[in-house]
């Protein structure tokens, strides 16, 4: 049979060999993978997990010496569906990126060739690819597949003091492998998730290199295991639970761990992990760098330490004549920790405001600028002062400076808190709690209405201690928050009030 890949590698011509050295004008659909830059630790194995989740692998072809193979599918379909899967995601084979598109040619030719490895390889995934199998007979091969071994690991994520997303986690495990599905949940106030890897090694290399890591800077600790299950059901493709080789399932009725626009908000920074131990397991993290995906929409975050000042916020464009700090600090601290507001001495308009941490200013800023509050357009963005400084004692500033470091009313100061599982954008419908048993519904309309607000709905949960309030406006709503958030109900109850997702 005619070597056709040999032939294209070592002909004089070696027009593929040129188009190597600069872009990749994109071929036509083909069930052949070329894939480029190829680790030289990785295996045939490694490369087979690539369509393993799309398709059934038919032949495999190895370049070490160039940094490249090939991979044929078993039909062009499986192959355009690989590929639209590996377009807005960038695979990784031991933790490095690897590129690939289709190849000039219709099928590999490969019969002839030294390619003994590449067909025990095939041959152990194509009769054991759900079991798990030792290869045998093959020189100088590792073991592809762990005997038993399951494919499923279970996440345990441990210290949760930000959210933590089937995105963060489909960026983070993708740089051991391809991740066929995932299902997140929580069980016993833990927020866990289930992960199912194309191949048992992937799961064994991102169990080995993650557990124990922290996701964020000294919290969201990593804890895994392998799972007692072998594969995943998923029914619904949604923030909870998701099949990444079918975009064609709904979305069911689940409700989302964490609002699109939270999201967002953490576009422009990293995921950084910070390991506690050192691993000298292949595909093992140093610290961790992962960018986002605009495509895909991915969550990425970094600890507040990397980037000195981007926790202070200027907010502009407030209304002077009810300038005080408590009508910023309030909307604010719905989105963050608020530890200092100063309204500028010359300039009411404006004031700088100090939050926790960079993550809850982004928060923030992403969620309130544009918003009106008191007839006024807010325009809020990064300050490049560090820190909002204290006026010196003896000097007094008519009090347009105001510490709030030890408030009562931080909502994100305890580890874990709900609070961040339930922050979504300024609507006109508020979530009410800690209301006490003596008050009404129709006493908490009339505190609406004293303030100026339109209430246009109204209704408690079937407990009592919580209730959806709707108000005639976002404004409207923005202003409730000011004026009634932390409001003495009596009973040594204190009203809480936030934005809610929900509509009356």
């Amino acid at each position: 049979m005619l070597l056709t890949i040999f032939i294209y590698f070592f002909s004089a011509n070696g027009n593929d060999s040129k188009k190597f050295k600069g872009d990749y004008s994109p071929c036509s659909p083909s069930r052949v993978i070329h894939i480029r830059k190829v680790p030289n630790e990785v295996t045939e194995a490694d490369i087979i997990s690539l369509g393993v989740p799309f398709g059934k692998v038919t032949n495999l072809l190895m370049l070490k010496s160039k940094s490249q193979a090939f991979l044929e599918m078993a039909s062009e379909e499986a192959a355009i569906t690989m590929m639209n899967y590996y377009t807005p995601v960038t695979p990784h084979l031991r933790s490095q990126p690897v590129y690939i598109q289709y190849s000039n040619h219709r099928e590999l030719k490969t019969d002839n060739l030294p390619n003994q490895r590449a067909q025990a390889a095939l041959q152990a995934v194509n009769t054991g690819q759900s079991g798990g199998l030792t290869l045998t007979g093959v020189p100088g091969s590792e073991s592809l597949l762990l005997t038993g071994q399951s494919p499923v690991l279970r996440i345990i994520v441990e210290n949760l003091f930000y959210p933590v997303t089937l995105d963060v986690l489909h960026q983070i495990f993708s740089k051991f492998g391809t991740v066929l599905k995932i299902i997140t949940f929580t069980k016993n106030n833990q927020f866990q998730a289930l992960l199912q890897y194309a191949d048992p090694m992937n799961a064994h290399h991102a169990k080995a290199a993650l557990d124990g890591q922290n996701i964020y800077n000294a919290c969201c600790t990593l804890r895994i295991e392998f799972s007692k299950l072998t594969s995943l059901n998923v029914k619904y493709n949604n923030d909870k639970s998701r099949d990444f080789t079918r975009l064609d399932l709904p979305t069911g009725d689940g409700q989302p761990s964490l609002d699109a626009t939270m999201a967002a908000a953490f576009g422009r920074y990293f995921i950084v992990l910070y390991p506690p131990k050192v691993s000298s397991v292949p595909g093992a993290l140093g610290p961790l760098a992962l960018t986002t995906s605009a495509i895909t929409g991915r969550m990425a975050i970094h600890g507040m330490t990397a980037i000195p000042g981007h926790s202070v916020l200027l907010v502009s464009n407030l209304n002077p004549d009810v300038s005080q700090t408590f009508v910023i600090s309030n909307p604010l601290g719905v989105y963050g920790d608020v530890h200092r507001v100063k309204i500028l001495f010359n300039k009411k308009e404006n004031a700088l405001v100090q939050m926790a941490d960079a993550t809850q200013a982004q928060l923030a800023m992403s969620h309130l600028n544009g918003q009106r509050l008191h007839g006024r357009v807010l325009r809020i963005t990064l300050s490049k002062h560090q820190a909002v400084q204290l006026p010196r004692e003896g000097h007094e500033d008519q009090g347009l400076t105001k510490d709030y470091s030890n408030s009562p009313l931080h909502r994100f100061k305890k580890p874990g808190s709900k609070n961040f599982q339930n922050i979504f954008p300024p609507s006109a419908t508020l979530h009410l709690s800690n209301i006490p048993p003596s008050v009404s519904d129709d006493d908490l309309k009339r505190l609406f209405a004293s303030t100026g607000c339109s209430v246009k709905a109204f209704k408690f949960f079937q407990d009592r201690k919580m209730a959806l309030i709707q108000l005639g406006s976002v404004e409207e709503a923005i202003t409730a928050v000011i004026d009634l958030h932390n409001h003495d109900l009596g009973d040594n109850h204190h009203l809480r009030v936030s934005f809610s997702k929900s509509m009356i």
